[in-house]
């Protein structure tokens, strides 16, 4: 069954982060809900390569209208967590135990809603200590699953393990 997922994203995200995910989300049949300050906003990827439209406000949207967060990286989630309205958004989300993929900086909106405390997860290596400090227990590999509700990665080149395991949870639903 189609799954609905909500996308936080905002220039300078990475941009295969989101490309890759969101295409093997759509190829899948589910649909993938691109979210910022404003809809009709086209924000760039940081390497230049990909840009996308807005398709939701983020005043227009509840976590609760989807089954799922992706959280790419690069800048974007270090921009969006300094609006509380993103930030409350993936509280949201974790509150309401929906499943949530964050990959390379995406958990810094993770870390501001302070929902990663005894939570098993990767990330890029700079923001680990982040992660350690916030009270996630930290592991240097391709996928981390914690207890198939979050999905973490570091990099674009651990995206295949990344999809995979999301999309497992996505068929879970």
């Amino acid at each position: 069954m189609s799954k609905k997922i909500a996308v936080l994203i905002t220039d300078e995200f990475e941009d295969s982060e989101f490309t890759s995910p969101a295409e093997a989300y759509t190829k899948a049949g589910h649909q993938v809900v691109t979210i910022e300050k404003k809809a009709g906003n086209t924000v760039t990827g940081k390497q230049g390569k990909a840009t996308v439209t807005i398709d939701k406000n983020i005043d227009d949207v509840q976590a609760a209208d989807f089954d799922a967060l992706l959280l790419p990286g690069g800048h974007s989630p270090d921009s969006l967590r300094s609006d509380d309205r993103f930030v409350n958004f993936t509280k949201d989300f974790v509150a309401l135990g929906k499943p949530v993929f964050a990959i390379c900086h995406g958990p810094q909106l993770l870390i501001s809603a302070n929902a990663v405390r005894g939570r098993k997860m990767t990330t890029v290596k700079a923001i680990a200590v982040d992660l350690k400090n916030a009270g996630a227990d930290y592991y240097d590999k391709e996928v981390v699953v914690d207890n198939d509700k979050l999905v973490t990665s570091r990099t674009p080149d651990d995206l295949p393990a990344f999809n995979r395991e999301s999309l497992r949870i996505l068929e879970t639903l």
